[in-house]
């Protein structure tokens, strides 16, 4: 038997989500209302989603999205940013698939290479380093978007340009750790949250215990999840288990995948390259101490510090609610524009673009639902 088997066999499924929904009434019962919980990673928002865990629960519990899709809490000013650095001379933009649609203050990625930019989609930030190994004669602006799962590939990227002398090739970092998001979520007056569905990917690169602070400061429930549905629905029988017996602990229920103390590799390749920063995330402002920016020893790998681009003070769209989304204030369907002035063809803004974003997964698989 394949080791994910028993997490895709239904009858396992069926039986577990009849024991979370008992539990969820009974913590219904307890608190007077649904209880809340917040999965704070794209993917499962996505997993969520497409499993229709939301409508086999619907009254039972509240499953609410929250910053867990890097490209969406990129700040309006930074993608401005790397629009400018499109615009550039001699310059060419390359990035993950995800951002190239993202709209910025007043245009886009996609939008700047129809006029002309050279924008390129890169799979890794090594087929970046070699593209710009074969390309000596134009520079290469690689866009730095991710958490910690992604932050240790790109710093490797600017390590191997470093090994190789490339004087061709910088990285624009819009890197974040989410630890500190986490923080600014539960110091939030307005969350009401019962328990946090923590990230499985980020979790593998910076282990359980980092996340102590959500029970021993806020007293709250968390279980690192996997992917698999069985996985999630595991996550909530945990954290209803937790709410009911008054319990707050951070437990591991990815532990195929997740060590206690994480991977220091990847954590030894992020020290290295990267200091951390207080930078804005969209909907929150300046969190502090939640960016990777280059060590000095990297400055010359800096985007930012080489060319530094003009670029006007931002613009945000009236309406756009993806601020509110991220921090668990409402669901997509909740926003005025969701499915009627934005749509995956023309998004407004970038909840309904990333592949991770909670308005594209509530489209693509619980639209009929609204």
């Amino acid at each position: 038997m394949h080791i994910l088997d028993r997490f895709r066999d239904p009858e396992i499924g069926r039986a577990l989500l009849e024991r979370v929904a008992a539990l969820a009434d009974q913590a219904r019962e307890r608190l007077g209302r649904p209880p809340v919980f917040m999965e704070v990673c794209g993917t499962h928002t996505v997993a969520i989603s497409k499993a229709g865990l939301r409508g086999l629960l619907d009254g039972k519990l509240e499953l609410r999205s929250g910053p867990g899709c890097p490209v969406c809490v990129t700040d309006y000013g930074d993608i401005d940013t790397m629009v400018a650095f499109g615009r550039l001379p001699g310059v060419t933009v390359g990035t993950f698939g995800d951002m190239v649609r993202v709209p910025g203050s007043r245009t886009s990625l996609e939008r700047e290479k129809a006029r002309g930019a050279d924008i390129r989609v890169f799979y890794s930030p090594a087929d970046a380093v070699r593209w710009a190994q074969d390309n000596p004669d134009r520079q290469l602006v690689f866009l730095g978007v991710g958490f910690e799962t992604t932050a240790p590939t790109i710093a490797l990227s600017v390590a191997q340009a470093q090994a190789l002398g490339l004087k061709n090739y910088t990285v624009f970092s819009a890197n974040k750790v989410v630890p500190p998001a986490l923080h600014a979520l539960l110091a939030d007056p307005e969350a009401q949250l019962d328990g946090f569905i923590l990230p499985g990917h980020v979790s593998a690169i910076i282990g359980r215990r980092v996340y102590d602070f959500i029970a021993e400061d806020y007293g709250l429930p968390s279980v690192i999840s996997g992917f698999e549905t069985l996985d999630i629905v595991d996550a909530l029988y945990g954290l209803l288990k937790q709410v009911l017996a008054g319990e707050a602990r951070v437990e591991n229920g990815y532990t195929r995948v997740v060590k206690e103390e994480g991977n220091p590799r990847a954590q030894a390749m992020l020290d290295r390259c990267f200091e951390i920063d207080d930078v804005s995330w969209r909907g929150f402002g300046v969190i502090p101490g939640s960016g990777l920016q280059w060590k000095p020893e990297y400055r010359d790998f800096d985007a930012r510090a080489r060319f530094a681009p003009e670029v006007a003070e931002p613009r945000i769209p009236k309406g756009c609610r993806c601020g509110d989304l991220l921090k668990g204030k409402l669901t997509p369907r909740e926003c005025k524009l969701f499915a009627t002035a934005c749509t995956p063809t023309d998004p407004v803004g970038p909840c309904m673009v990333s592949s991770e974003g909670a308005c594209a997964a509530y489209y693509q698989y619980e639209r009929r639902s609204s």
